[in-house]
């Protein structure tokens, strides 16, 4: 997780079109997402300009199509943050979102420089095309705790400040 935080921070890991990253959008629920956006404001102090994040947890359809309005997909970074890749507050909003990658990109391909998995399940992370090297499996307990991978994944914040934490 440290050396694929460094790569997004970085502008090493690029896009379809060889642009880095500039946005990071959390698809998550529960703790899958208070985890994260709590890490993430705890280190606001801490943040990269040049990366924004945005969460997505509501059930609503309306959430993420506001979400993604404003965003260019060719440095757009989807998380999935989901235990069982079933979840169906989540379940909804990963094919549009993957629809509206492709859309643009028009190569399924690409969907591995653009979405990884923070999961337990990797038959279903594979099956929704997410690369199993973009895939970090997390423990089945504290999804909300700052010590959970879930939550040390907010990648727009140093990686090092949340490190010792662990």
């Amino acid at each position: 997780m440290g050396r694929f935080s460094s790569m997004v921070i970085s502008g090493e890991w690029k896009g379809y079109t060889g642009r880095p990253m500039t946005d990071i959008v959390n698809i998550g629920i529960g703790g899958s997402d208070l985890g994260p956006v709590m890490v993430t404001e705890a280190l606001k102090p801490y943040r990269k300009p040049h990366i924004r994040t945005h969460f997505v947890s509501n059930i609503d359809g309306t959430h993420i199509t506001e979400t993604l309005k404003d965003l260019s997909p060719d440095t757009t970074l989807f998380m999935v943050a989901s235990k069982t890749f079933h979840h169906p507050g989540d379940y909804d909003k990963r094919p549009y979102c993957k629809e509206w990658f492709i859309k643009a990109a028009k190569d399924a391909t690409c969907v591995k420089k653009h979405f990884v998995a923070i999961s337990t399940n990797e038959a279903e992370v594979r099956k929704f095309g997410i690369a199993p090297e973009n895939m970090f499996i997390f423990w089945d307990w504290g999804r909300g705790q700052v010590l959970s991978l879930v939550s040390n994944r907010t990648l727009h914040r140093l990686f090092h400040r949340i490190r010792p934490l662990c």
